[in-house]
Parts: C-alpha cells; sequence; structure tokens
C-alpha cells in the first residue's frame, strides 16, 4: 500500500511538472527523408535543443517517430484566417405561425438586430403570421494572412554575430539558422533576418561587462567552476534564465574579466597581463574637461601674512594635502599637454564641508566634466557620486578604500581587505619558509586569526597583559623562541601601537642569525612601523615586507621626481606622486578610449612613476582597483618584493 501512494504521487507530481511546462514544447512527426539538422531549421532551434530532450534521436531517426521540440525564441511565420461576411441580396419571407425573429436568426444565420435594420415595423411591432419580411444574404469569405515574425537589421561597425544575437536574446545558432546564408564574418550595412521585439527589448552590449557564449551540455555548476559565479548570480545579471535555463549558444553577460576572450568558447575584448603604456594608445585629442574637488579651505588662510599661511599648511592636514595632490595634477597636466592632449581642469575647493559640496553641484558645470576626481572625505565623495550618476559621469576617489561602489564610482585604492589578502597569499606562495608566527594585540586578534585561518600551520603570540588584563604592549624573548623553527621564519606583526613594534623589533633582531632566519612582515603598514623609536636598521635587517598601493621610486633616475623638484624645489612626496599618476591615468584612459568605463575592458592594468590601476567591475555596483604591490627593506631601502 506504501508504495502504491508513491507511485501515485510521483505520477501525480510528473503530471503537474508536464502541465506546467507543456506550453514551452511542441512535437514533430518525423517524416521519411528527414534529418534532425533539418528539422532543427524548420523550428529555428538547434539539433542539440532536440538531442537534449529526445536523446534516442542520436542513435537513430525513425520514420514517424514523435520529437519533442522546444519553442524556440524565433517565431515562426503564421497564418491568420479571417472570415468575412459580404451582403449579396435579399430574401422574401413570409412568416409562419409560431415563428419569431429568434428563429429566424438561427434559420438563416442572420442576427436578428440585422433583420429589424432592414424591417423598421419590427422596432415597434411583433411578429405576425402572414407578414412579409425581407431577410439579408451574405455571402462568406475567408481571407488567409501570413504574418511576418522577422525584421530586418543593419550590422553595425565592430558588431559580430554574439553581439547581435546577445542583443535579441537568441543564440548564434538561431541567428545562424534565420539567416542561412550569412556568412562565417558579418560586413558592416549588411542586412540581417532578426526576431521582432519591442524597442525596450533590445538589449544593448554594456563594455563594462563581458560576454560568454554558453557550450554544449554545460550547466550552472561548470560555469560556476569555470566563471566563479553562483547561479543565483547569473539569473540576476541575465533574468531570462530564469524563464529558458541555460541554452547551448545563449549569450550570458558576466562580470568584466580580463581573462575571457573574444574565441568560439568565449565573448570579451582580448587582453594581457602586462601593464599597458597608454600613450602610444592615444587616439581622441578633443578636449578633456576634468573637474577636481579637494578641501584646500582656504577660506581660513590668511593670504595678507606668510607667516600665518606657512602655519597654516603645516597645521592643516586638509591644506596640505590638498595642495600637494594639486601640485601632482599640474605637473601631469603639464605632461599631458606635452603628448598634444587639449585639457580644461576645473578645480574647486570644497572647504570640506557637505553644505559647500551641495552648493558646488547646484551652482558649478560640475555635470560637463568627462570625469571628476575627489572629493577626499567620505560623505562628500558619495553626495557627489550620487549627483551624478544619472549622468553617468565617472567620479574617482585618490584615497578612499572602502566606499560604495554605485556604477559610476571608481575606487582608485584598492581596498584594505585586498592589501591583506595580498600579504597572506604573498607568505602562503614562498616555499621556501618554514614557520610562520602571527604576533599580535588584543585590537588586531581578529586579524591574527585570519591569518592563522590562512596557514594553519602559524604560532600564534599575544601581547602580554598587565593585572586589570589590559595590552602591556610587550612580549619576551621567550614567548618567541620557544616558536622558532630552524630555517626560514616568518612573522607577522600586527599592531598599530609603537612601543610594541619597537619592543618585537628589537627581540627579532637579536634572534635572527643564519640558523633562524627571522623575515619580519604585517598586513597592516601604519604610523607604528614609521615611528622614530624604530630602528630602520632592524627593519632592514628583518627584510620587513608589507602590503602597499604604491611603490618607491629612485629619485635620481626618475624624469617626474626631476622635474617636479625642478618646479617646486623639493622632492614629491606621495600625495604628489599619487596626483600625477591619477591624474595622467585619468586623462589617458579618456583619450585612448570611447570612456574611462570601456578602457576598463581595452587595457586591464596601466602603471605610471608608484602606482598601478588595474579596475575590477563590482557585480551590481562601480570599479575597485585591486593591483597592490608587497614591498620590502633592504640594505636601507624599499625594494618591491618579487
Amino acid at each position: 500500500m506504501k508504495n502504491l501512494i508513491y507511485i501515485f504521487s510521483f505520477v501525480l507530481l510528473f503530471s503537474c511538472a508536464t502541465t506546467t511546462q507543456a506550453q514551452n514544447y511542441k512535437t514533430h512527426k518525423v517524416r521519411s527523408g528527414e534529418t534532425i539538422e533539418g528539422i532543427a531549421k524548420q523550428y529555428n532551434i538547434t539539433p542539440y535543443d532536440i538531442y537534449a530532450l529526445n536523446p534516442d534521436a542520436k542513435k537513430e531517426l525513425k520514420d514517424n517517430a514523435v520529437l519533442i521540440i522546444p519553442n524556440s525564441k524565433i517565431a515562426t511565420p503564421e497564418t491568420i484566417t479571417t472570415t468575412v461576411r459580404e451582403f449579396q441580396n435579399f430574401k422574401e419571407h413570409k412568416v409562419k405561425r409560431k415563428e419569431t425573429l429568434y428563429s429566424l436568426s438561427k434559420k438563416y444565420n442572420v442576427a436578428q438586430d440585422e433583420i429589424k435594420k432592414h424591417n423598421p415595423s419590427l422596432y415597434a411591432n411583433n411578429l405576425r403570421k402572414g407578414d412579409r419580411i425581407k431577410i439579408p444574404v451574405y455571402k462568406t469569405k475567408t481571407i488567409v494572412e501570413t504574418v511576418k515574425t522577422t525584421s530586418d537589421y543593419t550590422v553595425l561597425p565592430k558588431e559580430g554575430k554574439w553581439r547581435i544575437a546577445y542583443k535579441f536574446g537568441i543564440t548564434v545558432d538561431e541567428l545562424e539558422a534565420l539567416n542561412p546564408n550569412m556568412g562565417a564574418t558579418l560586413d558592416v550595412g549588411q542586412i540581417l533576418q532578426v526576431p521582432i521585439l519591442e524597442t525596450a527589448e533590445v538589449k544593448q552590449i554594456d563594455e563594462r561587462y563581458s560576454y560568454y557564449s554558453v557550450l554544449p551540455k554545460e550547466g550552472f555548476y561548470r560555469l560556476k567552476i569555470k566563471l566563479g559565479l553562483e547561479q543565483e548570480a547569473l539569473e540576476a545579471l541575465n533574468p531570462i534564465l530564469k524563464e529558458t535555463g541555460l541554452k547551448s549558444g545563449m549569450v550570458l553577460k558576466i562580470p568584466f574579466s580580463s581573462d575571457i576572450t573574444e574565441t568560439g568558447e568565449s565573448l570579451a575584448n582580448s587582453t594581457t597581463a602586462a601593464a599597458s603604456s597608454l600613450v602610444s594608445k592615444i587616439r581622441n585629442y578633443e578636449t578633456k574637461n576634468i573637474a577636481i574637488l579637494l578641501p584646500f579651505k582656504l577660506n581660513r588662510v590668511n593670504a595678507d601674512s606668510v607667516y600665518d599661511a606657512k602655519k597654516q599648511i603645516e597645521n592643516d592636514n586638509f591644506l596640505g594635502t590638498s595642495l600637494d595632490f594639486h601640485s601632482g595634477v599640474l605637473m601631469a597636466v603639464d605632461s599631458l599637454k606635452k603628448l598634444g592632449i587639449s585639457l580644461k581642469v576645473d578645480v574647486y575647493d570644497t572647504k570640506n564641508e557637505l553644505s559647500e559640496v551641495s552648493h558646488l553641484l547646484n551652482t558649478k558645470n560640475i555635470e560637463d566634466a568627462d570625469a571628476v576626481i575627489g572629493p577626499l572625505m567620505t560623505k562628500n565623495f558619495e553626495r557627489v557620486a550620487s549627483h551624478l550618476k544619472g549622468k553617468n559621469i565617472p567620479v574617482i576617489s585618490p584615497n578612499l578604500k572602502d566606499l560604495k561602489l554605485s556604477e559610476n564610482v571608481f575606487q582608485s585604492m584598492p581596498s584594505s581587505a585586498l592589501l591583506q589578502t595580498k600579504m597572506i597569499s604573498f607568505v602562503k606562495a614562498d616555499s621556501t619558509k618554514s614557520h610562520v608566527i602571527i604576533i599580535a594585540d588584543a585590537k588586531n586578534s581578529a586579524i591574527s586569526n585570519a591569518i592563522k585561518r590562512e596557514i594553519g600551520t602559524a604560532s600564534q603570540i599575544h601581547s602580554r597583559k598587565d593585572k586589570e588584563g589590559k595590552d602591556s604592549y610587550y612580549v619576551l624573548e621567550n614567548d618567541i623562541v620557544g616558536k622558532l623553527k630552524r630555517g626560514k621564519n616568518i612573522i607577522f606583526l600586527e599592531t598599530g601601537n609603537y612601543t610594541f613594534v619597537s619592543n618585537v623589533t628589537s627581540i627579532l633582531n637579536s634572534l635572527n642569525n643564519n640558523d633562524t632566519k627571522i623575515v619580519l612582515a604585517t598586513t597592516n603598514m601604519n604610523a607604528a612601523f614609521e615611528n622614530d623609536e624604530i630602528s630602520n636598521y632592524h627593519l632592514s635587517n628583518l627584510n620587513f615586507h608589507f602590503p602597499t598601493v604604491s611603490k618607491t621610486y629612485n629619485d635620481d633616475e626618475n624624469a617626474f621626481a626631476k622635474e617636479y623638484k625642478k618646479k617646486y624645489g623639493a622632492t614629491p612626496n606621495k600625495t604628489a606622486v599619487r596626483g600625477f599618476d591619477l591624474m595622467m591615468d585619468v586623462v589617458l584612459r579618456l583619450s585612448a578610449s570611447e570612456s574611462i568605463y570601456s578602457s576598463v575592458n581595452e587595457f586591464p592594468l596601466t602603471e605610471y612613476v608608484e602606482n598601478k590601476f588595474a579596475y575590477h567591475k563590482h557585480l551590481f555596483g562601480g570599479y575597485y582597483n585591486n593591483t597592490i604591490y608587497v614591498v620590502k627593506y633592504e640594505d636601507l631601502k624599499i625594494v618591491e618584493a618579487k
């Protein structure tokens, strides 16, 4: 009995499933001489679509066999049959006993109103026996019309088959079925047949994404392995998947990836991993309008007193940072003009006030800019990005790490999480290490545990506590000695306290020898490691490694540094260099591509004096730079670690 109930339930479930899906399929009875390829063309589908539902057809296609055929996105031409009645003449009818308008309308297949229309007296009087009335006689005519289900489409420049297939929501095979003589490649101006869609239904190619053509037999699991995307993410980018599921040859929108190339398997612009020099790629010399928003707070500077102005610069971090960044921007403007690029640069003082930012947005022509750099503070930046989002104007952040990435935001500073991940990955990849030790204070226990999770064999050491259980920011030599192993020991130091850095680096320097080689590292390079109390000799002896967004250049060899010193009488600091690098990158991207958005695909990696830019698109937001250097102290200099 239990088995019968189970079988009945299964059959009922299957029947329900069949009913709900029936509208997506039709059947075809195989005629003598037919082939799978011919049947597929007849229904504007692919042979694989037929085999997927009819696996036995691979072995043998029998006459009179019934195949399940999936409905194609391309409708086959339909015929509409319309019946039209044409008036011929009248027939006289003598009313008999018990006849009514209803019985006469049925007898002569004509509406009661039609009989009244031609016999006006019947509006006021009933039928009587012996009345003679006129009955209209009609001739029935059948009109058969063929409804066109495709329209002409003119091939645009740079368009290939996959772009057109994506636009109209069909597969490349279906496009070829509609256009059997289209050829292997398309010519500009060529006329193709495509499904008839409303204008709003035609999808546009977004150069900020890559596109992938689904291979035969690929399911969501294989795509997850290949593309790193869950089914939910693919469906969010391609809502049609919820209706049709995956089909061989269908084109999917995916987050941009420089690894996807326009081949038979995948469909974005081919790129290389090497840094690209955009100087040789310049093709657009039209004037670029750049708006720069910085918190100078010039309203607080006493311009009448040189002494007061200098003091203001020394004491106001915002003013000093803004001036340094702006000096680098001006150097970039000079360099870009020498390349023949015309610029209009508008610099605005935000005064580091949200109200002033709103005032600038409402009174200045910032919406006319090709790109906006700044502001430097999170709330001010997000206000600008939100205001310009509707105009799709790119807003580039010079310094912020963890922004809300709306569609028009470019975060040029890699996030804190990326810095951390880069450093841990660098250590994990070091095959010469013997052991890893993590030393951290209580405030950094989370990162200590994160490193431990990634490197399971690592040892953890915590700062000593006082009587109240609070960090004393020191460890003893014996705390470390017992953890060291013969060979290369990489020791993470995670803290923001300079006394702890001084304590640990002094001990490690004394323990460093040929038998137990010690390399110091951190995931968070901060002011504690640059304090005057910290010995650079100790850091150099320990080959101190850390992740950074910028490398250090050689002053004597760098042309930018020489020109900067010549112009300003001082060596450029990191803020000035970043101003130069970022301005160069923004303008060159605008000059080498149709937009900054399309440049992300065309030029996946650019590099300048100290900074690299490799923008990746967040799945449902803007762009972030994920390029990070790992550097180290070597002979009292900071060099890139390979």
